[in-house]
């Protein structure tokens, strides 16, 4: 996952435990999460709107599919 191994994802939840202590990890966790998939979703809608546009523009030059 991303590179990682098990002993850098051992260090890095022991520093998310001393920065932000065990009663604030799940809110973070869960904020984390949250920011994500609301990146996710941003991502997608822009590659809709390019895959809508790279289209619009091939039937300006090319002229509109033809039904046979």
């Amino acid at each position: 996952m991303f590179g990682l191994g098990p002993t850098e994802l051992v260090m890095i939840i022991a520093a998310a435990l001393l920065i932000f202590g065990p009663s604030r990890l799940p809110k973070v966790g869960r904020q984390i999460g949250e920011a994500v998939r609301s990146f996710r979703g941003i991502q997608d809608s822009t590659t809709q709107v390019k895959k809508k546009v790279q289209k619009d523009f091939e039937d300006m030059i090319l002229g509109p599919p033809e039904n046979n």
